[in-house]
């Protein structure tokens, strides 16, 4: 697929693995609280089981904030690697989050695509709070920030993506989703229609075997390329 039809009016973007250093950011964190038994666990399997949590507690309902389910799937995931779980431990976790830095390319890429006249938002699975200190490091060229705490539900559901157009007035076919999510963002995608381009920054995550983004890439700053090639930028 490529990308194809009306020039968007915005690019709206997944936050954590995507502009943020997820996993990166969640393995500091998970030495820092596993100290001396961080060598005994692999990381892989680690960050698959907190995500596999992550994901099954914020499909519950009633809904939780970010908050209440990092620390409910830091503690599932601990408890199934044998490891003992202080609620201090999930303190740390969501302490750290609003400090992963971005990936290098990101700032410079948002900048280049701001100056090309797009207007850029973020929607993500997470509270106001803990998002404030990423948008912080993103060089002031987010325009909004969509929250699962702002539509009282988190992706894949279509609750979270339409609140988001409704927030920023325009129909999915005015913007291009830019994600590294397959599970969460790429899902929506199928079920809901909209048009996105797949940052693969080689996770080993992959999208649903029946749907292909239309288009991917291995980061961020690939993304004008494609824009041009779409005759949508300079």
């Amino acid at each position: 697929m490529t990308l194809s039809g009306q020039r968007p009016d915005w690019l709206t973007f997944d936050c954590y693995g995507t502009l943020i250093q997820w996993d990166e950011g969640l393995l500091a964190a998970m030495e820092k609280i596993l100290s001396a038994d961080a060598a005994a666990v692999d990381p892989a399997a680690f960050i698959a089981t907190f995500d596999g949590h992550e994901h099954a507690l914020e499909a519950e309902r009633p809904h939780r904030s970010f908050r209440e389910v990092s620390a409910l799937a830091l503690e599932k995931t601990m408890a199934a690697f044998g490891l003992r779980f202080d609620p201090a431990d999930a303190e740390i976790l969501t302490g750290s989050i609003g400090r992963m830095p971005p990936f290098p390319e990101v700032v410079a890429t948002l900048r280049q695509l701001k100056d090309a006249g797009f207007k850029l938002a973020v929607i993500s699975n997470t509270d106001d709070a803990i998002i404030a200190g990423n948008i912080a490091q993103l060089g002031g060229s987010i325009d909004r920030v969509i929250t699962a705490e702002q539509a009282g539900a988190y992706k894949p559901t279509a609750q979270i993506f339409r609140h988001a157009w409704k927030t920023l007035g325009i129909s999915p076919d005015a913007l291009v989703h830019i994600c590294a999510s397959p599970h969460l963002d790429l899902v929506a995608a199928r079920d809901l229609g909209f048009r996105t381009i797949w940052i693969d920054r080689g996770t080993g995550r992959k999208p649903p075997s029946d749907y292909r983004p239309d288009e991917h890439v291995s980061a961020l700053d690939r993304v004008p390329g494609l824009l041009q090639a779409a005759g949508w930028m300079q």
